[in-house]
């Protein structure tokens, strides 16, 4: 009797066990399941940053026409070409090798949810050279994804960013502020999904 009320003994606590082994994975998918929730809500309802600029229609237009004119400088939506421009880091020499009207390609760009940063090099009392790495360096850290820095002459100030009916410009850069503006801004467009 003794040896069957060990065998019984042993089958119960192999079950609870079980039991507890069964509550621990179920109760790290919730917690791993929530969070997710707790992240994507966050994400949708997390504020957009900078000035709010009224959105334009996002027409498409023939390439090489001018898309303009726009209701910001530097536009933040509006008409613009069928194709976007690759992401990344175009010098002061886009402006005469580049597009005749690269705001044609740059509006697409915001459309598929990219940030843009426009700089002036003539706006900017201190080094050219150093601004054009701090703006790099912050395109960097977002692994060059969705974001694009681009030359404009008409600018009265250094930088500014740009995202979809967003503009926030930067008297003096401060690579922590452009990198929230990203954050913030990032894929909130009419065609976030698109590459």
């Amino acid at each position: 009797m003794g040896k069957s009320q060990t065998r019984r003994q042993r089958r119960q606590a192999q079950r609870r066990r079980q039991r507890l082994r069964e509550r621990l994975i179920w109760g790290s998918a919730a917690l791993a399941t929530l969070a997710l929730i707790g992240f994507l809500t966050y994400n949708s309802v997390r504020p957009p940053m900078g000035e709010e600029i009224p959105e334009e229609a996002a027409l498409h237009v023939e390439p090489g026409s001018d898309p303009g004119p726009y209701n910001s400088d530097p536009p933040t939506s509006g008409r613009h070409y069928a194709q976007e421009l690759e992401a990344g880091f175009y010098d002061e020499d886009a402006l005469q090798t580049g597009p005749q009207y690269p705001e044609g390609y740059l509006v697409h760009n915001l459309e598929h949810g990219y940030v843009l940063f426009w700089y002036n090099c003539q706006a900017y009392a201190g080094d050219c050279a150093e601004l054009k790495v701090d703006i790099r360096d912050v395109l960097e850290s977002f692994g060059y994804v969705k974001v694009l820095a681009y030359p404009r002459a008409s600018l009265d100030v250094p930088v500014v960013l740009t995202s979809w009916g967003r503009l926030l410009r930067m008297e003096t850069f401060d690579p922590g502020e452009a990198r929230a503006f990203v954050r913030a801004n990032r894929n909130r467009a009419p065609e976030p999904n698109a590459p």
